[in-house]
């Protein structure tokens, strides 16, 4: 009598890798279509059911500078380094509404995909990515706005346009920076998502979105400056408007800044990668 053949079934163990800065870009290249995915999703999902669709990414800035420019134009008299201040609150508007809406799904987007992290691996990377990205949709769509406004002030950019897209590309390692930080904690204490519109609500205030960094006292400026939104900000003025005087040691201190809390965020969340299914 034949001995039965046993069938051996290998053992495959999934684990987080270990080394620091290790992001493993190659993985999630592969997922690039999950990536593709989740960003499609997300913008989907914004719009399902909603009456005016795509246009609140019009309205949203539009109502936000109207309303600026009446208080803080005309009854508060706020300098707006000797540009119309509709279209200096809505230049400021552009890059703050993105870094809002990227941060308030990216902070919570590794809870919201509960049921896929614990199901399937992939670089969970891509979830906050996939958020951080998915706002440059609305972006592109309130930017038409801006440029039919450029026209109707007779504001012709410049050179400096060229430089928009880095600009952009470090509003969007921004969000994915407090995002790398906020969305592995946000695991551990579910609190950190009713903290996070507080965040964003006061970090406005604490960006030049309703004033010029000119406003504030020269001896106070650096430290102003190590918030990133601050160049991010006073650079597509620049970019856009053709400020004369663009503030560009707080856009170099706010790429440094970016580079610094990247790095350590990349840290935290891998650290915090291994337990995500476990606490999810």
């Amino acid at each position: 009598m034949m001995a039965e053949k046993t069938l051996k079934i290998p053992n495959v163990v999934i684990q987080a890798r270990r080394r620091l800065f290790h992001l493993d870009l190659r993985a999630v290249w592969e997922y690039r279509e999950l990536l593709y995915f989740l960003i499609w999703r997300d913008v989907k999902v914004r719009y399902k059911q909603t009456v005016l669709g795509a246009t609140w990414s019009i309205l949203q800035p539009l109502m936000a500078m109207v309303v600026f420019t009446v208080i803080f134009g005309n009854f508060a008299k706020v300098p707006s380094d000797g540009l119309p201040y509709p279209i200096f609150a809505y230049t400021a508007l552009l890059p703050w509404n993105y870094f809002a809406k990227a941060i308030g799904r990216s902070g919570v987007s590794l809870v919201g995909s509960a049921s896929l992290i614990s199901k399937v691996y992939f670089p969970r990377l891509i979830i906050p990515l996939s958020a951080a990205i998915a706002p440059l949709v609305d972006f592109a769509i309130a930017f038409v706005i801006l440029l039919g406004m450029m026209i109707w002030f007779s504001i012709t950019p410049t050179w400096a346009i060229l430089a928009l897209p880095g600009l952009l590309l470090l509003a969007l390692l921004t969000a994915l920076t407090v995002s790398l930080w906020l969305s592995p904690l946000n695991v551990r204490y579910r609190d950190v998502g009713y903290i996070i519109p507080v965040i964003v609500q006061f970090w406005m205030y604490a960006s030049p979105v309703v004033y010029p960094v000119s406003l504030v006292p020269e001896q106070w400026r650096l430290l102003y400056s190590f918030n990133p939104m601050v160049g991010v900000i006073e650079g597509f003025r620049w970019a856009l408007l053709g400020k004369e005087s663009p503030e560009f040691q707080a856009i170099a201190l706010s790429a440094l800044v970016v580079t610094v809390l990247l790095a350590g965020g990349i840290i935290y969340f891998k650290h915090m990668e291994q337990t995500f299914a476990d606490l999810i």
